[in-house]
C-alpha cells in the first residue's frame, strides 16, 4: 500500500458545526488569546480557561463528523493513511481514522499543569466527565489542565510528523491555510517528485516552489473529489 499522509486544519471540521478559531466569527474574535490559549492566561486566571474548555468540550460532544471526515477515513481500504491534524477534536477518530497525529493536542485529554507531557498523566474524558471542576487535582498534585499546545509552548509531536511526512507517497491538505507555524512548515519535508493536493474553498498562497494540485472545494466535497483522483495512484 502507497502510504498517504493528510496534513488537516479547521477547514476539515467546520462544516461540523465546530467552532473554529480564526476565521471570521471564530473563537479568537470572542475570547483573547492570551486568555485562554496561555500558560500565563493560565496562571492568571485558570478558572476561565477550565470554563472555556469545558464549554468547547460540550460543542463537540454535540458535533457531529461529517462527510469529509468519513471520506478519510475511508481512504484506509486503499491505502496506509496517516491524519496528522491541527484541530483539537476527535472527529476523526469518530468517523473510523485509525492512525491521527495531534499536533495541538487534544481536547477531550487532561494532563498536569506541571508536566503537560507526562505521558503517566494525560488522559481521556469520558462524555460525563467533560465538565472538568476548577480545583480537580492531577495525580502529581498539581491542578489537571487542558492537554492542549498553548501559544509558546513546543508542538511535541512535530518530529514524529514530520518524518511521517518525508515518508509519504502522496501528501494531502485539508482546510489550512498554511499560515499556522510549525505545522505549516511540514509541507517542505515532503520529498521532491511527491504529489500534493490541497482541498479548500478559499485560495491559498503556495510557495512558488511547490507543485501542488488544487482542490478549491469545501472539505466534504473535495474529499470526495480527492478520492476520485487518487484511483489513478492505487
Amino acid at each position: 500500500m502507497k502510504k498517504l499522509v493528510i496534513l488537516t486544519g479547521a477547514g476539515m471540521s467546520a462544516e461540523s458545526g465546530f467552532s473554529t478559531f480564526r476565521d471570521k466569527g471564530g473563537l479568537w474574535e470572542q475570547y483573547p488569546v492570551e486568555d485562554v490559549a496561555t500558560p500565563e492566561g493560565w496562571e492568571r486566571n485558570h478558572r476561565l480557561v477550565t470554563d472555556f474548555y469545558n464549554s468547547l468540550r460540550q460543542g463537540l460532544v454535540e458535533a457531529e463528523p461529517n462527510a469529509g471526515h468519513y471520506g478519510v477515513a475511508e481512504l484506509e481500504k486503499y491505502f496506509d493513511v496517516t491524519v496528522i491534524t491541527q484541530n483539537v477534536d476527535n472527529l476523526h477518530e469518530r468517523a473510523g481514522s485509525t492512525d491521527v497525529i495531534h499536533l495541538h493536542g487534544e481536547l477531550m485529554k487532561v494532563c498536569s499543569s506541571k508536566n503537560p507531557n507526562d505521558s503517566r498523566y494525560i488522559r481521556t474524558l469520558k462524555d460525563d466527565e467533560i465538565t472538568v471542576p476548577h480545583d480537580a487535582m492531577c495525580e502529581d498534585g498539581s491542578l489537571l489542565r487542558p492537554w492542549i499546545v498553548w501559544f509558546g509552548e513546543s508542538v511535541p509531536k512535530l518530529e514524529v510528523a514530520a518524518k511521517c511526512t518525508a515518508e509519504a507517497d502522496i501528501f494531502v491538505i485539508i482546510g489550512t491555510s498554511l499560515n499556522v507555524y510549525p505545522a505549516a512548515s511540514l509541507v517542505y519535508y515532503v520529498q521532491p517528485g511527491t504529489p500534493i493536493f490541497l482541498i479548500d474553498p478559499k485560495e491559498v498562497n503556495i510557495s512558488a516552489n511547490l507543485h501542488v494540485e488544487v482542490i478549491q472545494q469545501v472539505a466534504s466535497k473535495g474529499v470526495a473529489t480527492l478520492t476520485e483522483r487518487l484511483k489513478a495512484y492505487l
